[in-house]
């Protein structure tokens, strides 16, 4: 068993046995390595950011948290290099941009022989200009789209006049190269499209959003044609 295939097999032996713990010498035996060698295994998968942690005391050991991992995913040279390319070219202007970072990160670090030093070679040729995206403001508009939660933003038009508005987020459209939040604005009481970098401020309320159907929002607007990416069009 190649040390890849053995990582991918660690982390699945660990969330079979999730919530419990398992031990060094337990898990070494199950894949015919030294305590060693195993335990570098699991430095290796927290450096990738793989949500394993060690639980001290009797009855203690290694464990990993199901809700946050998926099972493996076998891709191959051409899917890996495509996704390290698309994820690297993430800037700060780009929802969910720490996350496709840290997943870039990941691909890489699975990838072994030819494959990770060609996917390594990709990823050297993608460079990004620097942005003045705010990562804060970034932050609020994912993570109330991501919970489903009223925002609360401070905006500057086309025609830079700035606004107060609370808005109850649908979903992003990107366009031209440009990311839009699409939402329920309860000021102007009609959908309405926010570019992310006029956002000034964005704050979660804490307070639910009703569901707002994205191709609804979008109807009859310079949008309404807008589909799905093709990897997830049905």
């Amino acid at each position: 068993m190649t040390r890849t295939a053995r990582l991918y097999a660690l982390v699945e032996e660990l969330r079979a046995a999730a919530p419990r713990p398992r031990t060094v010498a337990a898990l070494a035996r199950r894949f015919e390595v030294s305590d060693r060698t195993l335990q570098r295994d699991l430095q290796a998968l927290m450096q990738a950011g793989v949500p394993v942690r060690a639980i001290p005391g009797r009855g203690g050991g290694w464990a990993i948290d199901p809700e946050t991992t998926l099972p493996p995913i076998h891709l191959t040279a051409g899917e890996a290099s495509a996704l390290t390319a698309v994820l690297a070219a993430a800037d700060a202007t780009t929802p969910y941009a720490g996350e496709a970072r840290t997943a870039a990160q990941k691909i890489t670090a699975a990838m072994t022989g030819a494959v990770s030093a060609a996917v390594r070679e990709l990823a050297a040729r993608i460079v990004t200009l620097p942005s003045d995206g705010d990562p804060a403001t970034r932050t609020a508009v994912e993570q109330a789209i991501s919970g489903n939660l009223v925002l609360r933003l401070s905006y500057t038009d086309a025609a830079g006049h700035a606004s107060e508005r609370v808005v109850e987020p649908a979903g992003l459209l990107t366009a031209g190269g440009r990311w839009y939040l699409i939402a329920w604005c309860r000021t102007r009481r009609a959908g309405r499209g926010f570019r992310l970098d006029r956002i000034l401020a964005a704050a979660p309320t804490g307070e639910p959003a009703r569901p707002r159907d994205l191709t609804e929002l979008l109807r009859g607007s310079a949008a309404a044609g807008a589909v799905p990416p093709a990897a997830f069009a049905p």
